[in-house]
């Protein structure tokens, strides 16, 4: 079976991507929905997270996304601690949910694959773009948060000209039927071999 990694920066995408793969029966495993259900349900991550960030990490027992996310995106060094402990974690859980799953190949959905150096884990990464003034268009009118988050956020991610000279594909994310189209070749190639 093989595992492809599919990535790309915030606002490219990356999880309509993912949902176009999954809508041809491809499984798709999202990490950062995964990481959230880690750090809400595993008992270890939680007292970790609330000794790196203290006892207001959470809040009757719900993750403050709000006052972790400001934290790490002002302090690389936190979103380092925060990262040493949650990726080994989903790292592990995704190992796992791969030995359950009979297909040809299966896609791990992760934004910072690049960052992170792990892209030699994978048989082969797709990379999903767009503009930059799109993408913040599109973070903005999805989350709640301000331009300058978002170019904060943008700013913690590799340049798409560095992930694309790494990537074996790339779909530019503009126009949705374009995409579907790209979606579809690549998934019969992934198919053929």
């Amino acid at each position: 079976m093989k595992l492809i990694g599919l990535t790309g920066g915030i606002g490219s995408g990356k999880s309509t991507v993912a949902e176009m793969f999954a809508t041809l029966g491809v499984p798709v495993y999202n990490s950062d929905a995964e990481a959230k259900l880690l750090m809400t349900n595993s008992n270890q991550i939680k007292k970790a997270i609330v000794e790196l960030f203290g006892n207001n990490a959470y809040v009757e027992g719900v993750l403050n996304r709000d006052l972790i996310s400001k934290k790490v995106f002002l302090d690389k060094g936190l979103l380092n601690h925060l990262n040493a402990i949650v990726h080994p974690a989903v790292r592990e859980h995704f190992e796992s949910w791969v030995k359950k799953q009979d297909y040809p190949y299966v896609i791990q959905e992760a934004a910072i694959i690049f960052e992170n150096g792990i892209q030699d884990r994978y048989d082969a990464i797709v990379l999903v773009t767009a503009p930059k003034e799109t993408r913040l268009k599109r973070v903005l009118a999805r989350d709640n948060v301000s331009e300058k988050q978002v170019l904060s956020r943008m700013d913690n991610q590799w340049d798409e000209a560095d992930k694309m000279a790494l990537a074996t594909y790339t779909i530019k994310n503009i126009d949705l039927e374009e995409t579907k189209g790209k979606v579809q070749e690549i998934h019969q190639i992934f198919l053929k071999g």
